[in-house]
């Protein structure tokens, strides 16, 4: 094993705080982290955490080489990412995660470009419209909509989504037409909810002539997945709160129209999520690149073909 394999596995403990969350993130075995973590031990003659059935934390000494030992891997990462760049030799897999409308239709149907002009290089799209944990899921980037919880990742912006409160012609038949935010909450509107398990009392951020304001909708139908909460609503069961370029196609067609349009959703941001490590990867830094530029068109365009007032 490799001195320099030690020190990545090393740090990754060290941030991470665990010996199972590393070995994820590293994809190797609980057995041969504790490993490498003892033969770096040795190698120093130093303990550099302190260790219990319960906890582990780092020793003083561990906390001086840890600031040497992040060093010492951007060092080597950067000339990887110098000579890799130059010979466009990527290989190894990708670990990606993408809420499913982005996933379905923005990231899926891009993907094939990307691996074709690297055959060496393999992607694990992994869909969920919940929250993702990059470091203890093992991922190397994240694509994501509205406000990351954690400020300790990169960010690279990509767009602002149009959102837009919509429903079916025959659910407007039989309920009416809300105008406004008021009236969607005051005549007790059906309101399609994106929920997840945790979560509390669910609002709408909406925009008005004095500002943003929360509104507290409420409804009978809840889902974490978004595509489901489209296709109640196309079945005229509510009104759901999605992005124009999810569900453009329908608008444009018809089978769901804008509602409370005095008062619209305000954009939502759309961005990716990586580590500063894992953004030092060549094919982790090219497939961002590739499906920014390739996203912040999409995006547009769906905005333009469905204007929303």
């Amino acid at each position: 094993m490799s001195y320099l394999d030690n020190i990545r596995t090393f740090v990754r403990v060290y941030e991470l705080g665990s010996m199972s969350a590393a070995g994820r993130d590293l994809r190797i075995s609980p057995a041969v982290t504790s490993s490498r973590i003892s033969q770096l031990e040795m190698h120093l003659g130093v303990r550099l955490f302190q260790r219990t059935t319960r906890s582990l934390a780092p020793t003083e000494q561990g906390k001086s080489f840890y600031r040497g030992a992040s060093d010492i891997l951007e060092a080597v990462e950067a000339a990887e990412a110098q000579i890799t760049d130059i010979t466009e030799n990527l290989r190894g897999a990708l670990y990606v995660a993408a809420p499913l409308g982005v996933g379905r239709r923005l990231i899926a149907p891009q993907a094939p470009e990307f691996l074709a002009q690297y055959p060496e290089v393999s992607l694990r799209l992994r869909l969920t419209d919940r929250n993702v944990d990059l470091t203890t899921e093992g991922l190397d980037l994240a694509f994501f909509l509205g406000q990351p919880e954690d400020s300790n990742l990169r960010i690279r912006k990509i767009a602002d989504v149009e959102r837009v409160l919509c429903a079916a012609p025959a659910y407007i038949a039989a309920r009416g037409k809300p105008s406004d935010g008021q009236a969607l909450v005051s005549d007790a509107h059906e309101c399609l909810s994106l929920r997840f398990p945790g979560a509390t009392e669910f609002q709408w951020r909406l925009s008005t002539p004095e500002g943003p304001k929360r509104f507290r909708v409420t409804g009978r139908y809840e889902s974490d997945d978004g595509d489901v909460l489209t296709d109640w609503a196309l079945a005229g069961h509510g009104i759901a709160m999605k992005p124009v370029f999810e569900i453009a196609e329908h608008l444009a067609s018809g089978a769901l129209v804008p509602v409370a349009e005095k008062t619209p959703p305000e954009p939502i941001q759309m961005a990716c999520l990586f580590t500063h490590r894992r953004g030092q990867d060549p094919k982790t830094r090219l497939f961002m690149e590739f499906m920014v530029e390739r996203i912040a068109k999409a995006v547009q365009m769906g905005a333009k073909q469905v204007p929303v007032k």
